[in-house]
């Protein structure tokens, strides 16, 4: 459903963010090891380290606010 707009995200950011998919029918354990109990879920990381957490589908407009708060 939000694979578009990720997919739009991910041009727009190329260079400053690096985006991972993950399928969850072929990764079934990875979900539970972050607590992942909806989908799409997105993450964000900084470091290594979770830093925010975007649960459902969401407009472009929250998902560039979430990401422009974690660049330089």
């Amino acid at each position: 459903m939000i694979d578009p707009l990720v997919n739009d995200l991910a041009q727009h950011y190329t260079g400053k963010i690096k985006f991972y998919k993950l399928n969850t029918d072929e990764s079934p354990n990875t979900p539970g090891q972050y607590g992942v109990r909806s989908i799409p879920t997105i993450m964000i990381f900084v470091g290594g380290e979770k830093k925010d957490t975007i649960i459902g589908a969401v407009p472009k407009t929250t998902l560039t606010s979430s990401l422009d708060k974690f660049l330089p």
